[in-house]
């Protein structure tokens, strides 16, 4: 008999599921998505209801020919891709492709690749949901839509050398991060003063221990010493004491979205990282399914979950707990991200192992008992002034699920007294205290921090805007168009005083803070800057939170066969259509520009602004073709937005000329492509660690020798008049004619130093002629 055919997205869900079923069944993968829609002219049929050309790309031909095969000579097929819209419309692809029917055609979801989660779903198949297809495919089509009418109007509007793009949830992520940056280019830091005393008392043991007790914020440095002189030669009596109990409560098993956020708290790791092993995981059997934004476990797992709590820590850690979703539209998938087997702490793949573990604690303290907490606060009463000083101490009864597992917070959520609670030393009401010492601390308020790719997810969560299968891809896709980059900012050295009272005396005292560093945070870029500017002008509702996250509801409700997905793209279409039309007929070309001032020495204006290749600023009018206008790049870290006439002037002393080295002057500049050194004709890049304004001639010169030897070793030939060389690669002899590379005929690589200029031209012409393929990156599988 022949076997069945059972159809998944990638090889390791293959290898997993073939594992489980046996002989019965082949188990093939179709490495992901194997249709998409047509490249030219949008491919969708805007005037029939907006119906879409689908087409098998070149590098899947080779994958459908084969299943196409199989499928011919199998008894059935299955179709087992993933239970979200995205692995739903897979399966319609599939069965479009291979000519299945899909109302027929048997299909089986499970949200883990376990033994009984997958004989479960093949003894209960059902048929390909529409309504899911239908949803996915109305967010494919309304992101084409947006893509292909919005960018061509960034081209006309914005003189760039790379074509722009925009994207519905990517240009409201980027105006995300642009508003941040703004706020916190506008916040402006007011100071006060943090009253802190240090008294002793006997612990327990009878030892003197010291402690601190806090004083009402004073709101200047007069107000902070007239306390602090009110205090000189007082007395310090306990006046109250209260005990309470607390407790801490674990945080629900991960969706998508908070594991991705604490991932990237606890390990380090970025969306589109923790989104890969969390998919490897899933694939090799150790997780349930990676795409989720449901905090619900079910009753077995549940069971299993207590179980192994009760194995290691015993009864009294047990508090078995059923978590409710905060949006009520959580439906990709069924339950939490949890393991598939609870008394498997660890894996043996050591890329996975840290996720795996995050994973396993957070799901094992989902279950487990609150911790219990006493929490102590002692009133301390000033004799001169009547003023009250507070302490206040914890104690961990009961660690409960702390045993295991404790959420971490992100710093927009976090206080100064975060993790300061100590114990206190046993007080009783009346009881005098000796003071050590007080101090008045000037502390600065904070703007709210750059998002991290974590952050950002966790904020378009909470607007509703996108899903958990969308966080990684948008983000990977502002990056990549450099809207935003990701990157660290070093910290200024800031000034901060205290002043403190000991021994009756008041002493005032000037120190320092490093302020502002952030690491891996995303900042907007100029070009980030503009484009939202000029779409949320032109195109308000594409860039509101509020309409986009609408447009997801109604995915939502295409997904609940609730509407048409066609009637929901036609209502977004036909004024989105008038706006695309009216901006590229009236709207003014986009430049960004900002005056600086006046240039002392030629009496013209300065101004920064977008150039074809990149942020500049400009001295003199590009229209005066007699004088022309003088062009500096900005640096990597400044912006148009914040840049000072001063820092702008610095950027026209390139080029440098450092001096003169083997009869050729050492001349620094910047250019397309980044700084560099120029040297008897030849330029040499300069590394990032130099910076072209401050780099010396005795740091240049082994610059010049160095990469001019490391050139001379790749050069095989020099056809000087041609501009063209031969040269050694990493993957053997090449052909270079300007920026252009042309890989050389193996028959000719062992004589490439003997090719003469008429062969490197055929070369050249041929490789022209028949380019060879380009090899396809491999798509995500799902």
């Amino acid at each position: 008999m022949a076997k069945n055919l059972l159809i998944v997205e990638s090889p390791a869900k293959a290898k997993t599921i073939g594992n489980i079923l046996g002989e019965d069944f082949e188990v093939k993968s179709c490495y992901g998505h194997i249709r998409d829609l047509e490249k030219g002219d949008m491919g969708i049929d805007v005037k029939n209801h907006y119906q879409p050309r689908y087409i098998v790309p070149e590098d899947k031909e080779k994958v459908v020919k084969e299943l196409k095969s199989i499928a011919r000579k199998s008894g059935e097929v299955w179709l087992a891709t993933d239970e979200d819209r995205e692995g739903e419309a897979i399966s319609w692809h599939l069965c479009e492709v291979l000519g299945l029917d899909p109302g027929t055609t048997k299909r089986i979801v499970f949200h883990e690749i376990t033994k009984p989660a997958i004989q479960a779903a093949v003894n209960k198949p059902r048929t390909v949901d529409m309504n899911l297809v239908n949803a996915q495919q109305a967010r494919r089509i309304l992101d084409r839509i947006v893509g292909f009418e919005l960018s061509p109007v960034l081209w006309r509007k914005m003189s760039m050398k790379n074509n722009l793009s925009a994207g519905r949830v990517q240009s409201v992520a980027v105006r995300i991060i642009a508003e941040r940056e703004r706020e916190i280019n506008a916040f402006t830091p007011v100071s006060s003063f943090k009253i802190e005393a240090l008294f002793t008392a006997k612990d327990l043991s009878g030892k003197q221990v010291t402690f601190t007790a806090e004083g009402k914020k004073q709101a200047s440095a007069e107000n902070a010493e007239k306390f602090l002189q009110g205090c000189i030669g007082a007395d310090y009596t306990v006046t109250d004491i209260q005990v309470k109990p607390g407790k801490k409560t674990p945080a629900a098993p991960f969706t998508t979205s908070t594991l991705q956020q604490e991932a990237s708290r606890k390990l380090g790791y970025g969306v589109s990282r923790t989104m890969l092993l969390a998919q490897k995981l899933y694939e090799s059997g150790k997780i349930t399914y990676m795409r989720t934004d449901s905090v619900n476990l079910s009753e077995t797992a549940t069971e299993a979950v207590t179980g192994q709590i009760r194995s290691q820590y015993g009864d009294k850690y047990v508090q078995a707990r059923k978590f409710k979703n905060k949006n009520e539209s959580a439906q990709e998938a069924h339950e939490a991200i949890r393991p598939t087997y609870m008394d498997s702490m660890t894996v043996e793949d050591a890329d996975c192992r840290r996720l795996y573990e995050l994973i396993w604690k957070r799901t094992m303290a989902s279950q487990m008992a609150d911790a219990e907490l006493e929490k102590t606060t002692a009133k301390i009463q000033i004799s001169t002034n009547k003023e009250e000083l507070t302490a206040s101490g914890e104690v961990l009864k009961f660690d409960g699920f702390l045993k295991v597992y404790m959420e971490d917070r992100d710093e927009d959520e976090a206080t100064e007294e975060d993790g300061q609670e100590s114990m206190l030393p046993p007080l009783s009401v009346q009881q005098k205290l000796p003071l050590k010492e007080m101090k008045a601390i000037e502390r600065f308020t904070r703007p709210l921090p750059r998002y991290t790719e974590a952050s950002l997810v966790k904020k378009l969560e909470e607007l509703g805007i996108g899903r958990p299968s969308t966080y990684a891809p948008t983000i990977s896709t502002i990056l990549k168009r450099t809207y935003v980059e990701k990157r660290d900012k070093e910290g200024v050295k800031r000034d901060f005083r205290i002043l403190q009272l000991k021994d009756d005396t008041i002493k005032k005292v000037t120190e320092q803070e490093n302020t502002g560093a952030e690491k891996s945070k995303l900042f907007p870029t100029d070009l980030g800057l503009v484009v939202t500017d000029f779409l949320k002008q032109h195109f308000d509702d594409i860039m509101d939170y509020s309409f986009t996250a609408r447009i997801e509801e109604e995915f939502d409700e295409v997904a609940n066969g609730k509407i048409l997905w066609s009637k929901m793209i036609d209502d977004f279409y036909n004024p989105f259509k008038k706006d695309v039309d009216t901006t590229i007929e009236t709207a003014e070309r986009i430049s960004g520009e900002r005056e600086l001032g006046i240039d002392a020495l030629t009496g013209k204006k300065v101004i920064a602004r977008m150039g074809r290749y990149g942020p500049m600023v400009q001295i003199g009018d590009t229209s005066n073709e007699e004088d022309k206008a003088k062009f500096a790049k900005l640096k990597n870290t400044q912006s148009i937005e914040t840049i000072t006439f001063d820092e702008a002037m610095e950027l026209f002393k390139l080029p440098r000329n450092l001096g003169v080295f083997e009869g050729s002057d050492v001349v620094i500049n910047i250019g397309r492509f980044g700084p560099y050194i120029a040297h008897d004709k030849k330029f040499y890049s300069l590394s990032k660690e130099f910076d072209p304004y401050n780099i010396t001639f005795e740091e240049a010169t082994p610059i010049i020798v160095e990469k001019r030897a490391a050139k001379e070793e790749r050069t095989i030939k020099i056809f000087e008049k041609e501009k063209i060389q031969v040269l050694r690669g990493p993957y053997g002899p090449y052909i270079k004619q300007g920026l252009r590379n042309y890989k050389l005929p193996k028959e000719k690589q062992e004589t490439a130093a003997d090719l003469s200029i008429e062969e490197v031209k055929a070369i050249i012409e041929d490789v022209k002629a028949n380019p060879p393929k380009r090899v396809p990156r491999k798509k995500k599988t799902s």
